[in-house]
């Protein structure tokens, strides 16, 4: 394969395929050489990998659209390049990682606005441990305002949209609102892809924590002893079966609660020395981040006020268009990386969980639904009779307590369409960065496996 800067090219002449990988907060590129690098080993012949490159580092700063913008355009200037060289794209898949999911998702619906579906075919959509609900944490009371109304005005625009505290445009809505949308554009880009992948991790993602990388309700591996975890043939015990993923597991005699209780015991001493060490170094890091924030919030809104006048190399006005449908628009007028706290979510009562399931079974349907969807028919029913099976068995566990905004962008991404894998990492605890080995490290390896299922499983080159 020949390399340019920003695009690795397929020597085949019969390549007509191109997969743009996104990075998440603070990220760049080289976060995605594992990724990169076994797609480009696996597809020698049929696929370019674009590693988008203009949104990397303090850039992840300026906001979820800002940089889907950016994005956009690095992606239709690399298609302009690959076709002046030769290589006519056909095909187009996208895949982001942790907040990368979410810039990937604004992407395309740049691009489906734009016209590039009429003779591209949108082919594969994956995120890896994407926050889609944003990171707001499932409180209540007191704690939910400190931590989600405080904690998301340290990261500037990307922070305040991932605690849906901003508001976006003229929508009067949090922009993970707008994108979650049944009559946005960037639904209806999503509906157009054949295939539609997430992968979360279940447990010790502080960055991301599986409700929100799930996209879901519930959250059945708060505790992952007391469940039961059913998981797919030849990837155990790493990859989590989509159908019936977890049960609960029959709880002990009250005889052997002695035992449970020094079990406990014993994994919370020993815990003391890692707690011990947070305790000095959490405040003098604290203080340190908080000035860089500050710095880095400042510059933001520097680039942010460039990127609005046109003077930071993307032509505006080309991707400034109507976010929602125009026969809905009418209608609707009107955190982060290694930052979230620990501590347990909240659940809503039963009462409560009823009536916002009663609203929410009311909801009219969206009307997204395209030719392109339709035509898959039989894998869309298969899919649609595992995501029931999967709701059904997490119907056991209490239902957290999410913002209603969040509970809509569950119905209406949930409605397009997700194939979800849960992914259980063991080795280490920052899951964020293992799910897609980014550092090449041995305790990493278990992303390994995690990508071979994508590749194998999932991923589709025709």
């Amino acid at each position: 394969m020949e390399e340019t800067e920003r695009i690795k090219i397929s020597d085949s002449s019969k390549a007509d395929h191109l997969c743009v990988l996104v990075h998440g907060l603070w990220g760049n590129p080289s976060h995605l050489s594992y990724l990169s690098s076994t797609l480009r080993e696996t597809y020698p012949d049929d696929l370019h990998i674009l590693v988008a490159t203009r949104n990397s580092n303090n850039f992840t700063y300026d906001g979820i659209d800002v940089g889907g913008e950016r994005v956009a355009q690095e992606t239709e200037d690399s298609i302009k390049e690959l076709e002046a060289s030769g290589h006519k794209i056909k095909k187009l898949s996208m895949v982001g990682y942790s907040l990368g999911g979410l810039v990937a998702r604004y992407t395309i619906g740049l691009l489906y606005s734009r016209g590039l579906f009429d003779n591209i075919e949108p082919v594969n959509f994956t995120t890896f441990a994407t926050p889609h609900l944003g990171v707001r944490t499932p409180l209540t009371g007191y704690q939910s305002y400190v931590w989600n109304a405080l904690g998301g005005r340290t990261l500037s625009t990307s922070g305040r949209q991932l605690f849906l505290i901003d508001s976006f445009r003229d929508t009067g809505r949090p922009i993970l609102s707008v994108l979650a949308d049944p009559d946005s554009i960037f639904i209806k880009a999503l509906s157009h892809y054949r295939n539609r992948v997430l992968y979360c991790n279940v447990v010790n993602d502080r960055s991301a924590p599986y409700y929100t990388t799930a996209i879901s309700k519930t959250d059945p591996f708060v505790d992952p002893e007391t469940v039961s975890i059913k998981y797919v043939k030849g990837y155990e015990p790493i990859v989590v079966a989509r159908d019936h993923p977890a049960k609960p597991i029959k709880k002990e005699e009250d005889s052997d609660t002695y035992s449970r209780f020094l079990t406990s015991s014993r994994s919370l001493l020993s815990q003391l020395p890692f707690y011990a060490m947070l305790t000095v170094l959490v405040p003098i890091g604290s203080v340190v981040f908080l000035i860089n924030s500050g710095v880095q919030s400042f510059r933001s809104q520097q680039r942010i006020r460039l990127h609005e006048q046109g003077k930071a190399g993307v032509g505006l006005a080309s991707y400034r268009i109507p976010l929602m449908i125009e026969s809905t628009r009418s209608a609707v007028q009107g955190a982060i990386e290694n930052v979230n706290p620990d501590q347990q979510p909240n659940y809503l009562d039963d009462d409560t969980t009823s009536s916002s399931q009663l609203k929410m079974s009311q909801k009219r349907q969206p009307d997204y639904e395209s030719d392109a969807t339709s035509e898959q028919s039989g894998d869309s029913d298969e899919d649609s009779t595992a995501e029931l099976t999967r709701v059904r068995s997490y119907a056991e566990f209490p239902t957290l307590a999410l913002a209603p905004e969040q509970f809509e962008m569950i119905d209406g991404l949930d409605g397009v369409g997700f194939r979800k894998y849960p992914i259980h990492i063991h080795k280490v605890r920052h899951s964020h960065a293992a799910i897609i080995f980014r550092r090449a490290k041995s305790d990493y390896d278990e992303g390994k496996t995690v990508i071979k299922h994508w590749l194998s499983e999932e991923f589709e080159i025709r």
